[in-house]
């Protein structure tokens, strides 16, 4: 098996595509993970680039949030938007990195990737909040490369 499909497993994805939908419940915006062996690129940006390769830049508010993971490399990033980066500071962001950060140092992936999903849901609901009109313009699954 490679580093990827070691990562979490079939459950542990599925928790995470859940808290995807908890944290999108109340908010126009999309959150995305995506998971890959390395980044031959400096991580941030790969993150950059596979935001563009998901289509996370064609969200009608600019309100998408990539949570990227090269599972070799030890790394992820973080990537929002124009849109969310306009409104929320770079502090939002370290400690959301932060959150993750420390389930990740416990080998708790699914935990870190669940408590940044959910924070980062947060973020969106207060800035973006759902309106009736809305709809989930992104998949929820995660990505890999």
């Amino acid at each position: 098996m490679s580093k990827i499909e070691d990562f979490l497993s079939i459950t542990e994805e599925q928790e995470i595509v859940h808290a995807i939908r908890i944290a999108e419940q109340n908010t126009s915006g999309e959150i995305r993970v995506h998971l890959e062996k390395s980044s031959k690129i400096d991580a941030f940006n790969r993150a950059k680039d596979v935001f563009h390769l998901l289509k996370m830049d064609n969200t009608k508010q600019q309100n998408g949030v990539l949570i990227y993971v090269a599972v070799e490399d030890k790394t992820f990033v973080i990537y929002g938007d124009k849109g969310i980066n306009d409104i929320v500071g770079k502090d939002f962001w370290d400690s959301t990195r932060d959150t993750i950060l420390a389930q990740f140092k416990k080998g708790n992936f699914k935990q870190g990737l669940i408590d940044g999903i959910l924070k980062a849901g947060e973020a969106l609901e207060k800035n973006f909040p759902w309106h009736h009109t809305d709809t989930n313009e992104l998949r929820n699954d995660i990505s890999k490369g």
